[in-house]
């Protein structure tokens, strides 16, 4: 048996994905939630095989999630759902730690076949994720946030919503000279100066979810 956490904000959202999953008899979902944080705390009581992640929720975002459960060396994998139809930062979440990227608007039938994938040790990436990833590698031309490292991408979310510098560093456990490196860097890799022009780019980009 397949057991799985749905990790949503979304209620219709985990509606649809709970009407889908329900008619597998190798599947069982063990448990909902409508944010990052209720979503940790799903994985560390429940301790799912896959946890089915939204990229975009408030506060904690899919992205951070995904490292946390990579720091924390949890036997659950990721496998990280958008409903952008051009898959934000694919790359940047797999070296996160996910284990699958798929686009809410992938066919059931694809949804199953990568949960099984997953399950069975495999990574699975939709086929229009693959195909955006090869058309990025054949035009040479990589979206700006794909130049950040995963701890980077995250701390950028962070600074995009509007978190200072002493917010992060508590939540991630790092000192806030480390914090202030980070974000030296990942400004530097994207050429700006300051946070409303992060906050600006990520909008554009999709790192942040439309209101």
């Amino acid at each position: 048996m397949i057991r799985i956490a749905l990790v949503d904000d979304h209620n219709i959202m985990r509606a649809g994905l709970r009407a889908i999953l329900q008619k597998e008899a190798d599947i069982e979902i063990v448990g909902e939630a409508e944010d990052g944080e209720n979503g940790l705390a799903l994985i560390r009581q429940s301790a799912p095989d896959i946890a089915l992640v939204d990229v975009h929720m408030p506060g904690i975002s899919g992205v951070e999630l995904t490292e946390r459960v990579r720091r924390a060396k949890s036997a659950t994998k990721v496998v990280i759902l958008t409903a952008a139809s051009d898959a934000p930062f694919p790359r940047r979440l797999l070296e996160a730690g996910a284990s699958g990227y798929l686009t809410k608007g992938s066919p059931a039938d694809e949804l199953i076949k990568a949960i099984r994938q997953v399950a069975d040790g495999r990574r699975y990436i939709g086929s229009d994720v693959a195909q955006q990833l090869a058309l990025a590698t054949m035009d040479g031309e990589r979206p700006p946030f794909e130049k950040l490292s995963a701890r980077e991408l995250e701390i950028a979310i962070m600074l995009a919503k509007g978190l200072k510098a002493n917010e992060i560093a508590k939540r991630l456990h790092l000192s806030e000279k480390t914090v202030a490196t980070y974000k030296a860097r990942l400004f530097e890799k994207l050429e700006i100066d300051n946070v409303v022009a992060l906050a600006h780019l990520a909008a554009v980009h999709g790192l942040l979810k439309k209101s």
